[in-house]
């Protein structure tokens, strides 16, 4: 059930930026081990101009990506698969891997509903 949310900051010249989707969901999915349809990606841009770091006047152009899953699974776990997921990303979209930060979000168990069914 991983959703994964994927946000690629784009320069002007990049705002009709293609990014294979499903590629990159298959990819995702290919890392996390998930039966076909247990991997949901969802990719969005953010223009550069609505993105800063402080004291730098030309940042890179970072990729965010959410992790979302039922459980948390081990520290190990995400140390394990956190550089996968980063290198899948970058070799689709096209940016280094270091560009590539990896938030995971709390356990969704408990805390989300499919078709208005709690999943426990």
């Amino acid at each position: 059930m991983p959703i994964i949310e994927v946000e690629i900051v784009v320069d002007s010249s990049e705002t009709e930026i293609a990014i294979p989707v499903q590629k990159l969901a298959d990819a995702l999915g290919g890392v996390l081990e998930t039966k076909p349809g247990g991997t949901w990606v969802k990719v969005r841009t953010l223009a550069a101009g609505d993105y800063a770091e402080n004291g730098a006047s030309d940042p890179p152009r970072p990729v965010f990506v959410r992790v979302l899953k039922a459980g948390a699974g081990s520290a190990d776990d995400r140390r394990r698969e956190a550089p996968l997921l980063a290198r899948a990303v970058a070799d689709i979209v096209d940016r280094p891997a270091e560009n590539v930060h990896i938030l995971y979000e709390p356990p969704a168990r408990g805390r989300i509903a499919f078709g208005g069914e709690l999943r426990d």
